[in-house]
């Protein structure tokens, strides 16, 4: 029996029942709509799940990773081998001091709009973000002038040898959509589980009218199509897209892959893209602001699973 094959009965001897699948096509779990299959697939519902789920991989020595939303990750063609989770665990709390405690898989958005009904300021600048807590934690997302460095306390990690630790914000080291947890990569990091931030109180009316402005700049600002958002960081001089724009780059395409012409640091999947298209896009695109500018584009987004 096949390594993938005792990973997903385990799965099943486990209880996760129809939830486990072998071979799972992993594009309609990623923003962009594209990516190869998983050697084995579980979505996970609970923390408990989700450390069972790791530790089952350990003890059959095959390699593991977590998926929330798959909104800033490039899959390849390839697929990934081993398991992926994907976390589904989406529980959390505020507590009359605004302390704010959830689970890694709560999406972004809508822990934001539960904060301004209770009339916690904090999170405005994620609306809209369509992430999972867990992966902002990891890469200090933020937008509008806010980030999660400004108002995380602690994140409960699961360690790669099974122990879960919680440590605090001065530990993950942030900087610009980066920190110690994205800097170890694949095989070598923590798992995010739940995170707590501190808000502050405010105005629910208040509140509500900064990010009605918010989402109306993002309805003008963001492209339509399946996409991954901002794929490159911008520079100490310049945002991403202004030098991919300036450098002419607005439509370029390779295949079904393109610079959005409405956003430059927006590449589009108008269909049938591949993961290798996207990122040949990305290099031509890197390649170019680098001969114009002089200027080096580091991705934002992760590439995830087997790349040549």
């Amino acid at each position: 029996m096949k390594a993938k094959e005792m990973m997903a009965q385990a799965l099943r001897q486990a209880g996760y029942g129809d939830r486990v699948r072998l071979d799972e096509p992993l594009a309609s779990y990623t923003s962009f709509r594209i990516g190869g299959t998983a050697d084995v697939l579980v979505v996970v519902r609970t923390l408990d799940e989700l450390c069972e789920c790791f530790r089952l991989a350990r003890e059959h020595e095959v390699p593991a990773r977590v998926i929330g939303k798959g909104t800033n990750i490039l899959v390849s063609d390839a697929g990934v081998r081993g398991l992926v989770v994907v976390n589904a665990c989406d529980r959390f709390e505020i507590t009359r001091d605004g302390l704010l405690v959830a689970e890694s898989g709560a999406l972004l958005r809508e822990l934001t709009y539960s904060t301004i009904v209770q009339a916690w300021a904090g999170l405005e600048w994620a609306e809209g973000i369509p992430g999972t807590l867990g992966g902002a934690v990891v890469g200090n997302a933020g937008a509008y002038g806010g980030c999660m460095a400004d108002n995380l306390l602690w994140a409960r990690l699961l360690q790669p040898d099974g122990t879960v630790e919680q440590v605090p914000v001065e530990e993950l080291r942030y900087g610009y959509r980066t920190s110690a947890l994205k800097r170890l990569g694949d095989g070598k990091r923590p798992v995010v589980l739940e995170a707590a931030l501190q808000l502050a109180p405010g105005d629910t009316d208040q509140l509500a009218q900064r990010v009605a402005q918010i989402a109306e700049q993002r309805r003008l600002r963001t492209p339509s199509g399946a996409s991954a958002g901002s794929i490159f960081k911008r520079t100490l001089q310049y945002p991403a897209g202004f030098l991919i724009d300036q450098a002419g780059l607005k439509g370029l395409r390779i295949g079904d892959a393109q610079v959005s012409e409405q956003h430059a640091n927006f590449l589009i999947n108008l269909g049938h893209a591949s993961a290798a298209e996207i990122k040949a896009l990305m290099d031509k695109v890197q390649r170019e602001v680098w001969t114009v500018f002089a200027q080096r584009l580091e991705p934002e987004i992760e590439l995830v699973g087997e790349w040549s």
